[in-house]
């Protein structure tokens, strides 16, 4: 998806969610200025390689830890969606890739960074703070954004963490992307927050992302050039 094709999408996340562009604008120049500054950021040709052409890709459902449990994930590259990253490294797995807007546990997420995990890290008007203060602390950093794309912050398309993982191995050449921890029902899992402490009933603004988010991936599963798979214990 390019940004031609996801600015329609984007203007009506937009209005549905009372976002400002500008601000997502402010933000995505803002990571710009602290890759460059960081001099950790990396560029899209790096991190295809590690995607490879099959991937796993963990939402923070209510179904990941079982999933977890019940699979064996050796075959092919793990992209963890923000949260899920603590539910791994819980599991003793750590992921390749971690694609986050830095609102899960930044303690954990730091964690699998310096094991080894390649930071995708956005950049929205919500989380300039966030922004600020963590980006200098990680290494190996691909940035994106929800905006225009800049010289080394990208749009692949998506909107929360967990679709928006699917759009970036797609992008960088998986073939074979497999959804593990995907369940849009009216439950929140409880790695999605760090402050929830079990599963939680979904709240107003978390059934509208999981609405856009389940729309953009039926979008990616009829559009996109890579097999879409659901996995669900």
């Amino acid at each position: 998806m390019d940004w031609e094709q996801w600015k329609p999408f984007y203007l009506r996340i937009v209005r549905g969610m009372g976002y400002s562009v500008e601000k997502d604008r402010e933000a995505s120049h803002l990571l710009r200025a602290l890759l460059l500054e960081s001099d950790e950021y990396i560029l899209k040709e790096e991190l295809a390689p590690v995607v490879g052409k099959k991937a796993y890709v963990f939402g923070a459902g209510p179904s990941l830890e079982v999933a977890l449990k019940e699979f064996n994930f050796s075959d092919g590259t793990l992209i963890a969606a923000d949260g899920a990253t603590s539910a791994l490294l819980r599991h003793g797995m750590v992921p390749d890739v971690i694609v986050t807007d830095l609102d899960g546990r930044v303690h954990d997420l730091k964690i699998a960074n310096e094991e080894g995990a390649f930071m995708v890290i956005h950049a929205h008007g919500d989380n300039v703070n966030k922004l600020t203060a963590y980006v200098p602390f990680f290494s190996r950093i691909l940035g994106t954004c929800q905006t225009e794309p800049l010289d080394i912050v990208y749009n692949f398309g998506g909107f929360t963490d967990g679709d928006r993982a699917a759009f970036l191995a797609e992008a960088l050449g998986a073939r074979e992307i497999t959804l593990v921890g995907f369940d849009f029902g009216d439950v929140v899992g409880k790695w999605s927050k760090p402050f929830l402490k079990d599963h939680s009933p979904a709240w107003e603004s978390k059934r509208k992302k999981f609405a856009f988010a389940q729309e953009l991936l039926e979008w990616l599963e009829k559009n996109g050039r890579a097999r879409l798979v659901y996995t669900s214990p």
